[in-house]
């Protein structure tokens, strides 16, 4: 009996391994969500019996979930020519064409097959993407309170840019099945929408506990991630779905659209064009990637045809406006561009979002109104800490205003060499340094400028700065620096103004050593910085000027000589 008992025994482990060791069903792949598995699973199948429809029809099923739509309706369509085929093939057909990006063809589609609820919900979305508002109100009134019902029309509502309605929708269908997770991810998708990533980290994570490798769960991980921190940091966060795909995660369209994002628009120009009709943010980027490298032209010709209809559209199309005025002087453009920032920035859903105060920020500086700006700017300014562009505009609308102190540590804070090689930012900086009583770091910026061969210091640029120094140092009364300045303009051109202002400054320097407010020793250098004046003419007034001159420095030779300054 003791043998029997351990043959029986064996045989059963022996079983079990064998049961352990089956391939796992259609049932558990589809329920696992592995549609690879399940695709490999029904090819096999199909092998033995190329004309089991039951077969092509969850072949079809498993391509189109596994983001092959082209594939699946290749199935479909080879359904369709068997003897009297199921007319939902035609509904599954519009799906697919659907999600291909082909409008019209899934409209024809859906209407070849019968009436049926996911028909309404194809051409409502359709209609909403041929924009016939027409057709997309009578379909509206066709949904019922289904849950698929209701689930397309938050789809249309966040489509719309209507984040808060889709919201209020998903939440109130979370509250009624919280067994299905997928809206704990429509939800976070639309906090993200609305700015609140970190809100959207935390809902999201619900998903992500059950459903950890989810491409579209990961990829709005990274996004968030993205807008919170940085690129380097959203591709971390796809390291782990990289890991469990082997690398396939890349073939998935949204995702290869956002690693060009995250990389500041590396592979740009070989990833987005393939994507336009696809993904609406492709062709937006590809304006993005293009204005970021100074090509407005190409910009240009992405949107001037666009009619925008969402806020995104409308920034993009205004960006281009302004970046096109300024560079070329049309007003038309700039009137075009404030026009696009005022309806974003004035419309109820957009108007206390990130990107609606930033649009109404920017309408306000094409109008000059800068405490308005300001208004704007403080309102979202947390969010912006290390962002160039924001402290570039929010430090000249602070110096627009007088507030040159604060405008300064703004504009300190850009750390892009191409922007603080600009001779704009370079202007202002030096005048905010110098109205912040800075005259000495001012000079030096110019000095800088000029040894490492910046636009700013050469030129017609160069002049303009050197003219700014000189005459809002005298303004400020840092008259040391100022005739520094006005020696140089001298030099460069001159004109009788210069030398004038040359001999103020001069004086003014000389009050300020005796009022012992400089320091002596400054003194030789403003005595040989007017004598180069004596030796110049300008426009008949040598000996005038050489008089003047010679008067000036003798008094102040006199005082060096009763305070032991040689001069």
């Amino acid at each position: 009996m003791i043998l029997s008992k351990a043959r029986t025994k064996a045989v059963v482990k022996d079983q079990t391994a064998k049961q352990e060791k089956r391939p796992p069903t259609l049932d558990e792949l589809l329920d696992a969500r592995d549609y690879d598995g399940a695709i490999t699973l029904l090819n096999f199948k199909r092998q033995g019996n190329r004309n089991d429809t039951k077969l092509v029809e969850w072949l079809a099923y498993a391509h189109y979930h596994h983001g092959e739509h082209d594939k699946a309706l290749a199935l479909y369509q080879e359904l369709l020519q068997q003897d009297d085929p199921d007319p939902l093939y035609h509904t599954y057909s519009a799906a697919c064409y659907y999600y291909m990006g082909l409008t019209q063809e899934a409209a024809e589609a859906a209407a070849k097959g019968p009436r049926c609820p996911l028909a309404t919900r194809i051409q409502f979305h359709c209609a909403h993407k041929r924009g016939d508002e027409d057709a997309l109100m009578a379909l509206h009134s066709s949904l019922g309170d289904s849950l698929e019902d209701q689930l397309s029309l938050a789809a249309l509502h966040f489509n719309r840019g209507h984040h808060q309605e889709a919201t209020d929708i998903y939440k109130g269908l979370l509250l009624d099945h919280r067994e299905l997770l997928a809206l704990n991810m429509y939800v976070a998708l639309c906090y993200a929408k609305l700015d609140y990533y970190d809100v959207s980290q935390e809902i999201l994570q619900v998903y992500l506990n059950s459903f950890p490798t989810s491409p579209l769960a990961a990829n709005l991980k990274a996004c968030n991630a993205f807008r919170l921190l940085n690129g380097k940091a959203a591709e971390n966060e796809l390291r782990p779905l990289a890991e469990a795909t082997g690398g396939s995660h890349t073939q998935h369209d949204l995702i290869r659209h956002n690693l060009v994002v995250f990389k500041g628009g590396e592979g740009a120009l070989q990833v987005l064009p393939g994507l336009n009709g696809v993904l609406p943010e492709a062709s937006l980027n590809l304006v993005i990637h293009h204005l970021r490298r100074g090509e407005l032209g190409e910009a240009h010709a992405l949107v001037k045809d666009l009619e925008p209809s969402t806020p995104q559209e409308y920034i993009l199309k205004a960006v281009v406006a302004v970046s096109l005025g300024q560079a070329s002087g049309s007003q038309e453009q700039l009137a075009a561009a404030q026009q696009h920032f005022r309806v974003v920035g004035s419309s109820a859903s957009e108007c206390d979002t990130i990107p609606g105060r930033q649009a109404m920020a920017s309408c306000f500086f094409l109008m000059k109104l800068f405490e308005d700006v300001l208004v704007f700017l403080n309102s979202i300014r947390s969010y912006f800490a290390s962002d160039d562009d924001f402290n570039w505009n929010y430090g000249l609308a602070l110096a627009a205003t007088g507030k040159y102190r604060e405008a300064e540590e703004a504009l300190g804070a850009v750390q892009s060499d191409k922007y603080r090689s600009e001779p704009t930012y370079v202007s202002w900086l030096a005048r905010c340094l110098i109205m912040s009583g800075k005259a000495a770091a001012a000079w030096q910026l110019y000095q800088t400028a000029q040894d490492t061969g910046s636009p700013a210091a050469a030129g017609e640029e160069g002049y303009a700065l050197l003219q700014l120094i000189a005459n809002d140092c005298y303004k400020m009364g840092a008259f040391y620096y100022a005739i520094k300045a006005f020696d140089v303009l001298e030099r460069l051109d001159p004109n009788p103004q210069f030398y004038d202002a040359k001999r103020g400054a001069a004086v003014g320097v000389f009050q300020a050593i005796i009022a012992g407010k400089e320091q002596p020793e400054l003194l030789p250098e403003v005595v040989e910085l007017l004598q180069n004046s004596a030796a110049a003419s300008h426009g008949g007034r040598q000996g005038s000027n050489a008089l003047q001159i010679e008067q000036i420095t003798r008094v102040m030779q006199q005082w060096g000589q009763v305070n032991g300054i040689m001069v």
